[in-house]
């Protein structure tokens, strides 16, 4: 297998739940094989927390967000991060350089002779069929997507057969602060609706609030396991087809998703002019900060690198095309036990990740802000509006000065 790994190759290694845990303990028992190497893979935030750039100081990888294990490599200049939403991703690999080596995780094959990607089909399917070579850990232990993307076990060059762990994460409990943000959210969205949620606790505790809806359909990049009570409460709408492009959660939960969904690649899941068809489409989203111009960072904390975009801005865009449909950003009024606003005056971060022409509506606990067709004045007081009553007249007089030099 580390004969694959040669100077010089371009390697896309499975990302999110899809990343073969079994090649960790390999390449650190041969750091060696990671001279020269250039790795490209989607990894994120709280689910991936491998750093190959530090294997060998040789090594290179670039990934599209920055997970904090990714950290050291990266401040040293070995793993670099593209600013590119899911859809471009999806496109670099789909229509860009093919990688020479392709390092997927699958389930073994059926008696048709197909492997499947399990709960993760967001870009393997795109690099497989342009990859010059296939290395792939067949994971007896990975549950079979009824509905998903698959590749010939006839295709994959090197075949690694294991029965190991994949990646899981344990289900958090809503906070009061979050159910509340739920509560606001439950209020905007009709019976029927496409519904997305995205990364981080607030738009997945959005769910909670959903139990009583009916008819709804799921087109998200992932899932998490507040759809699965939303089918259990029959909120779902029974033969929707309802699409995803990985699950995310505990084992039993992934289990129970290949079973529900259709599992689809990143062309699919964020393409913006396809999910306009969902209409309407609901996409929420969370921001690290919202500024009273209704610009979000989703990236940085200050001028730190935490995160990358993702597939917010797809799912903004989306959500603005598809009649009826809205595009929502969801996070608590503050962090630091209260200390810290996070609707600001001017975002302190030196990136827009979602730009003010595609705010719909922002939800605290405290509240919407709907910015739709708002002059910037208007919006600011709504935005104000919804912070923590702590930090409203300072945002009040932060926006007076602001406005003055605008």
């Amino acid at each position: 297998m580390l004969g694959e790994f040669r100077p010089g190759r371009s390697i896309y290694v499975q990302g999110a739940v899809g990343e073969p845990l079994a090649l960790h303990g390999i390449l650190l028992a041969a750091p060696e094989a990671m001279a020269g190497v250039k790795v490209t893979g989607c990894f994120l935030p709280g689910i991936n927390s491998f750093d190959y750039a530090a294997l060998h100081e040789g090594a290179r990888l670039i990934t599209f967000m920055l997970p904090p294990a990714m950290r050291p490599s990266y401040e040293v200049g070995r793993t670099g991060v593209a600013a590119l939403a899911y859809s471009q991703i999806a496109e670099r690999y789909s229509a860009g350089a093919p990688v020479d080596l392709a390092v997927l995780q699958v389930t073994p094959p059926d008696n048709q002779g197909l492997c499947s990607f399990g709960p993760c089909a967001d870009f393997a399917p795109l690099v497989w069929p342009r990859a010059r070579r296939r290395l792939a850990f067949v994971n007896a232990a990975l549950p079979r997507s009824r509905r998903g993307p698959t590749i010939p076990y006839a295709a994959i060059e090197v075949a690694i057969h294991v029965d190991g762990p994949f990646i899981t994460t344990e289900a958090e409990a809503p906070t009061v602060q979050q159910l509340d943000i739920s509560n606001h959210i439950a209020a905007l969205i009709p019976d029927g609706a496409a519904v997305q949620t995205g990364i981080g606790a607030a738009p997945a505790a959005a769910l909670a609030g959903l139990l009583h809806h009916r008819r709804l359909r799921v087109r998200s990049g992932m899932v998490t396991p507040g759809y699965r009570a939303l089918d259990e409460a029959g909120a779902l709408a029974r033969g929707a087809g309802h699409v995803t492009g990985l699950a995310l959660g505990p084992a039993d939960f992934v289990s129970w998703a290949v079973r529900a969904f259709t599992f689809a690649d990143a062309t699919i899941t964020h393409g913006a002019h396809a999910l306009a068809l969902s209409s309407p489409l609901f996409a929420i989203n969370s921001a690290l900060e919202v500024d009273l111009l209704g610009q979000a960072n989703i990236e940085r904390r200050g001028e730190r690198l935490v995160s990358g975009l993702g597939g917010a801005p797809d799912f903004a865009r989306a959500a603005r095309i598809s009649p009826g449909g809205r595009g929502v950003l969801a996070l608590p009024s503050t962090t630091r036990g209260g200390e810290v606003s996070r609707i600001v005056a001017r975002l302190a971060s030196p990136t827009v990740s979602i730009g003010r022409e595609f705010a719909d509506l922002v939800v605290t606990e405290h509240g919407v802000a709907d910015l739709r067709g708002t002059c910037m004045d208007q919006r600011a007081r709504a935005l104000v509006a919804i912070a923590d009553p702590a930090h409203r007249s300072r945002l009040e007089g932060e926006w007076s000065s602001l406005r003055r030099r605008l």
